[in-house]
């Protein structure tokens, strides 16, 4: 059945035609009466890991049908996202590789550059010297997605939904059909669920996750209610929350979810990091269309955007990256922009009409924001001319009026197998020895609650952590476990933590994951065995074949040092008490827990971090601290000591490695027993930057 999408009409009224249309029938998109009787592999989900899927499986000398419940393919990698997050390109294979070399050859060509000269276009992604291109226009993405499986003539369904109540039909633990909401019903012999919101494996009754779980459920640090850790995108001025400033009693504005945020830190929730669209922008006059002001505009959903620039806030809150053609990709950045936080909570479980709602709801939003940007003269000139000079295309997205078809569902459901990927992986304290695939990525959520307390406004919940070599993902967490499902694989909403979830999420590892997980469809329909029986070293060999990068062998960082790994009295950078300025940084290894801080060298003086540790009892200590060297680290660090015999000052050159190879030890001093101020380390008089990191106070007696 051909649906009729109504996501766009309350602000597109005067388009209705265009969304009714049936679109052309592409060379390899067949009508449902045309189908086969079964196939061997069904990918349901268009997403760049569905169809790596299957253009593998046909590959694999298999049957293939690929089914897209909406109207375009390649989700967000076609949909806006054309700055393709890599993490590391060394650790990019097989087709994933194979889709960015053909953007590469498509970008080669003079007559693909319409509004700029090929030679003006410069991306930090791209190195002269590479044949593959990683930024992109989303037509041409799509374009580019539709060639490679008309190439391999690899049949596809599009604007087919799955029946979310009963679309499943399974018998002796395997799904033998899966039934579309029109009717439709199609069989196969093993299934892949490559939708971002993890639907087939639901209907399937595969375990799963939505949410944030707990520090304690895998043991992670980075995990849960994450406010100490919410210094990215966040507030840097004191902005009132209420309707009515300074009354509470008024209630909060919209885009305040509550008072406080909820919980502790590390605790698990049911919040989702927050979704927004990815635009595409150009400054070329004749390619532009204008902002739209919705028609239910409501001008309180922005007073808090308004009252943050009126604080004193004047960074331009969006992030355009350029892409060919004078364009850009635009994702979210600052304290209030593209991401409409705390208002997808529902969507992962949601039906069709409820999703469409949240849908309906964040493009109101985001169009209203890019309005008010454009138009309101409360807006600071500075900011206001940047969205009066960009603003959408018009040879993109053209039947949805220049705003994405795709949202950016950046997490949903996340199935729970056997074997659950989480931030041990990320940082190579535990290693998966049946590895399909690496992730190299930041672990990185964005927030997922705005809260006020003290009469401020607050986010909550961004993550920025390095990870320090690209890492192997477990075939176990494509595959649910055994009892609940024998022929389902789930690349894209597979089974990892929030945060690790928050690392593996890039377009070019759904994409790999995506491949693997044909591979082993493949393996277990040759051998007539469930897709958790499958022999690893003959799906190992294969994947290599077929240039898949499985073991990074490149350069590698050393990995965190664990704060509980460490003996005697520990205070994390993130646990001391920091003026404003400080920058978080993981770039370099090792450091302590999540990262260190540094200063930026700016602001001489004016920077200070203070330790405070509990002194069990009265005795001599070493002082130990931590910092990352480099060349363009001060030379003169000053580490102000409070002893119990005085104040004691030790500066550091922290351009040489550290005496004792991973901390520096300040000397041995007396410390009375108590809870007191430690340490303090300033940028005072300092020559170059300034990293903070932890400090460690060991016992003598316990050395």
């Amino acid at each position: 059945m051909l649906s009729c999408s109504t996501k766009f009409l309350p602000v597109l009224l005067v388009t209705i035609s265009l969304f009714c249309s049936v679109p052309a029938i592409s060379a390899q998109e067949i009508q449902p009466d045309k189908l086969k009787s079964a196939y061997d592999v069904v990918v349901y989900g268009g997403t760049s890991g569905g169809i790596a899927a299957a253009l593998q499986a046909h590959r694999m000398g298999k049957t293939a049908l690929l089914i897209e419940p909406g109207k375009h393919l390649g989700g967000l990698s076609s949909g806006g996202l054309g700055a393709t997050d890599i993490g590391n390109k060394a650790a990019i294979g097989g087709i994933a590789r194979e889709f960015y070399g053909r953007l590469g050859t498509y970008y080669s060509q003079d007559d693909s550059w319409v509004y700029q000269k090929q030679s003006d276009y410069k991306s930090r992604r791209k190195k002269t010297s590479e044949t593959e291109m990683w930024t992109f226009e989303p037509h041409v993405a799509e374009a580019t997605f539709e060639q490679m499986l008309t190439a391999d003539q690899v049949p596809w369904l599009k604007q087919q939904r799955l029946d979310l109540k009963q679309g499943v039909q399974k018998a002796d633990g395997r799904i033998s059909a899966i039934k579309m909401e029109g009717g439709l019903v199609v069989k196969g012999k093993v299934f892949i669920d490559a939708t971002y919101e993890g639907d087939l494996l639901a209907v399937a009754g595969v375990s799963y996750h939505v949410g944030r779980e707990s520090n304690a459920t895998y043991g992670e640090t980075l995990n849960g209610i994450q406010t100490r850790n919410a210094v990215f995108h966040q507030f840097i001025k004191p902005v009132d929350p209420y309707v009515v400033p300074g009354d509470k009693s008024s209630g909060l504005l919209p885009g305040v979810q509550q008072e406080g945020p909820g919980g502790k830190d590390g605790d698990g929730d049911h919040r989702v990091q927050a979704y927004c669209f990815r635009m595409c922008t150009t400054d070329v006059p004749e390619n532009q269309r204008e902002w739209v002001k919705p028609e239910n505009y409501d001008p309180q959903r922005y007073e808090l955007l308004l009252r943050n620039f009126e604080a004193g806030d004047h960074r331009v809150p969006w992030n355009p990256v350029l892409m060919p053609n004078r364009k850009t990709d635009t994702n979210n950045n600052f304290a209030i922009s593209t991401d409409n936080i705390g208002m997808n909570y529902e969507y992962p479980d949601a039906d069709y009409e409820k999703r469409d709602e949240i849908f309906q709801e964040h493009l109101t939003y985001q169009q209203g924001l890019m309005w008010t940007l454009a138009n309101s003269p409360r807006v600071p000139p500075e900011v206001q001319k940047q969205f009066q000079k960009w603003k959408p295309t018009k040879d993109e997205f053209q039947d949805t009026a220049g705003w994405p078809f795709q949202l950016y569902v950046r997490e949903a459901r996340r199935m729970i197998s056997e074997y659950v990927m989480n931030e041990k992986h990320c940082t190579s304290e535990l290693v998966a020895n049946d590895s399909i695939g690496l992730a190299a990525y930041t672990m990185d959520s964005h927030n997922q609650q705005r809260y006020a307390i003290d009469g401020k406004t607050l986010n909550e919940g961004d993550v920025q952590v390095g990870v320090p070599n690209p890492y192997p993902i477990s075939y176990r967490s494509i595959r649910p476990r055994k009892s609940e499902c024998q022929n389902l694989l789930v690349p894209v909403a597979m089974a990892a933590s929030h945060i690790a979830y928050g690392s593996i999420r890039m377009e070019p590892v759904f994409m790999v994951l995506g491949q693997s997980a044909a591979t082993a469809a493949s393996q277990a329909i040759d051998a007539d065995s469930a897709v958790q029986d499958i022999d690893y070293p003959t799906l190992r060999k294969k994947l290599l074949q077929d240039k898949q990068i499985l073991i990074w062998t490149g350069p590698r960082k050393e990995p965190p040092i664990r704060v509980k790994s460490l003996a005697g009295i520990v205070v994390d950078d993130r646990d001391a008490r920091s003026s404003l300025g400080w920058k978080k940084s993981s770039s370099v290894t090792p450091y302590v827990g999540q990262g260190y801080q540094h200063d930026g060298d700016t602001d001489k003086g004016n920077r200070k971090i203070v330790f405070t540790a509990e002194i069990p009892q009265d005795g001599i200590y070493e002082v130990r601290v931590y910092y990352v060297p480099s060349s363009n680290r001060a030379t003169n660090v000053p580490y102000e000591l409070q002893t119990a015999e005085g104040p004691v000052t030790v500066r550091v050159n922290q351009r040489k490695k550290p005496e004792q190879g991973k901390y520096q030890v300040l000397g041995t001093f007396l410390f009375k027993s108590g809870k007191q101020e430690i340490l303090t380390v300033s940028n005072q008089g300092t020559d170059g930057h300034v990293i903070v990191d932890a400090l460690q106070l060991v016992p003598l007696e316990s050395k």
